[in-house]
């Protein structure tokens, strides 16, 4: 190779690099490392804002960057959704951070970043760590999925000049930047059913709840599953989100619906779509049991996780993998929606949680 043909390569693997150090959901996305937020401004009106159509309020965002420069971004911020912020449920309701996309500089973690969402502790900071690994499990599992990032935030009201402790929050990918980094995009069309999304997709998404035992989620009301369309296809492609409901986090205001007939979110129930050739699961199974060491060492060696917690959940995703390896145990488990008897049939609703 000459010297000049050497010299193009190594400015096209330069441009590489700034191209991809660039990208903006690079930024805030390529590290699990916490980052550290203080959220400043009239916190009380904000957290007091519980009923009917939520107000934005004027904040300031506060981090320090990798030199140790304090950056500072204006931006709106408002509450979210609607269990966890009703303040009986929770006392932090989650929040829409609303940035001034143009406004933000190019060397900020947050540049390119416009509406996303902060999960906020609900009853203990260690369901939003538990909450936070359902996200890492899943994005192992599958590009399309919602990226998170682990931070702790500080929230300084700035009629008192007081903060609060640091606490643990998870920051979301935007649902149309998930869906653009994978080349689709979102669809809003409601009463899609189950059977007619992507097979192979829709049966790694519907065992991946069963693994983590949530069954607060449904595709024909697109409670807690965002549907995409990509390359021309017309099966839409589920994304599961939201998942402080499920066994695997075990918060303590977690319950199942009622019409399910279940005894605790312990108690894993499959809610796919009845699938009677079980032999459409072989290559799911095949996957999760390819992917079942990682799995593991992403709950035994995360530095957050109690002794305890990491022993349970050891034996919880024991029972899931003793299932998908059993032929009786998984056509029990997961032809449970063929049973005309069973809670199958019903549909999780859900409310408006964006």
């Amino acid at each position: 190779m000459s010297s000049f043909s050497k010299r193009q390569l190594y400015c096209l693997v330069l441009l590489q690099s700034f191209f991809i150090g660039s990208s903006a959901q690079g930024k805030l996305f390529d590290s699990d490392t916490i980052l550290e937020l203080e959220l400043s401004g009239d916190t009380r009106s904000l957290f007091n804002d519980r009923e009917g159509e939520a107000s934005y309020f004027k904040m300031e965002l506060t981090y320090q960057d990798s030199s140790g420069e304090q950056i500072v971004h204006p931006l709106k911020v408002k509450t979210r959704g609607n269990f966890r912020r009703d303040r009986t449920n929770c006392f932090y309701p989650p929040l829409w951070l609303n940035f001034p996309k143009s406004k933000i500089p190019e060397n900020s973690v947050f540049a390119g970043q416009d509406k996303i969402k902060l999960v906020t502790p609900c009853r203990d900071q260690k369901y939003v760590v538990r909450e936070y690994l359902a996200y890492k499990l899943y994005q192992m599992l599958s590009p399309m999925s919602f990226q998170a990032r682990l931070v702790k935030v500080r929230y300084k009201d700035s009629s008192k000049g007081k903060s609060s402790q640091a606490l643990y929050g998870i920051i979301l990918e935007d649902k149309d930047e998930m869906a653009a980094r994978n080349g689709g995009k979102i669809i809003k069309r409601k009463k899609v059913r189950p059977n007619k999304t992507d097979q192979s997709l829709f049966l790694k998404m519907a065992t991946f709840e069963y693994l983590i035992g949530n069954t607060d989620w449904s595709i024909e009301y697109q409670h807690n599953v965002k549907l995409m369309l990509k390359d021309g296809n017309l099966s839409p492609l589920p994304v599961p989100y939201d998942f402080d409901h499920a066994g695997i986090v075990r918060a303590p205001y977690a319950q199942p619906a009622p019409a399910l007939q279940m005894s605790s979110i312990q108690e894993r129930r499959y809610r796919g779509y009845c699938v009677e050739d079980m032999s459409a699961f072989e290559e799911t199974f095949a996957f999760f049991n390819t992917h079942k060491e990682a799995i593991y060492k992403l709950y035994q060696e995360h530095p957050l996780l109690e002794k305890r917690y990491k022993r349970s959940t050891g034996k919880f995703l024991d029972t899931f993998y003793k299932t998908i390896n059993s032929p009786k145990a998984s056509k029990k488990a997961f032809l449970y929606p063929c049973n005309k008897q069973g809670t199958a049939k019903f549909i999780i609703r859900g409310l408006n949680t964006d």
